[in-house]
């Protein structure tokens, strides 16, 4: 866990190092700076989403699976097919009334 510039690339300089998190143990393992996290959240840090979860306990390690990023971008398949029918479902007709024309 690091304090980065926002225009930093991903593996680029960082500015601070504030922990770690390593999901390779059995338990994963995990241990922050809370004083230096504090102070960065303090000058205007921006924490993502993933290091809000972290901290809150909630983070859950998915391992990577090639070929699966448009069901982790839409969802999953159900969620999908469930999504298109309520959209059909709730669609304005759109056919014309003898008054329209």
């Amino acid at each position: 866990m690091v304090a980065t510039q926002t225009r930093t690339k991903r593996d680029g300089k960082y500015l601070d190092l504030i922990g770690y998190y390593n999901p390779s143990t059995t338990p994963a393992s995990f241990d922050y700076d809370k004083k230096k996290f504090q102070d960065w959240i303090s000058k205007g840090a921006i924490v993502s989403d993933a290091v809000k979860r972290i901290v809150e306990g909630k983070y859950e390690y998915t391992k990577y699976r090639p070929g699966k990023e448009e069901t982790a971008e839409k969802g999953t398949e159900k969620e999908v097919k469930e999504e298109k029918s309520v959209t059909e479902e709730t669609a304005p007709a759109t056919e014309e009334t003898p008054e329209q024309a």
